[in-house]
């Protein structure tokens, strides 16, 4: 028998067989301004979904742009310089 994904996502999903699918669904609080909350929530109430799925195929779409940024570790010495002073 084959049980469904939750979102397409293979990440935190357990099968188990013959029993529904179980997903990690820890707390996490998060902060967004004031104004990027509510076209959150418009784009929940446009799509009829939830605010946590909104911000979730956000990452989603997003994380491969994301990984392109360089990380503070990957900045060299002499770029450091360069942006004091």
């Amino acid at each position: 028998m084959e049980v469904p994904e939750a979102m397409g996502d293979k990440d935190n999903v357990t099968k188990v067989a013959n029993e529904p699918v179980k997903t990690d669904k820890r707390k996490q609080s998060l902060y967004f301004p004031e104004s990027m909350l509510t076209e959150i929530k418009e784009e929940a109430a446009r799509l009829d979904r939830s605010l946590s799925w909104i911000v979730q195929r956000a990452w989603k779409i997003a994380r491969p742009e994301l990984k392109k940024l360089p990380s503070v570790n990957d900045v060299s010495d002499d770029d450091k310089d360069s942006d004091e002073g």
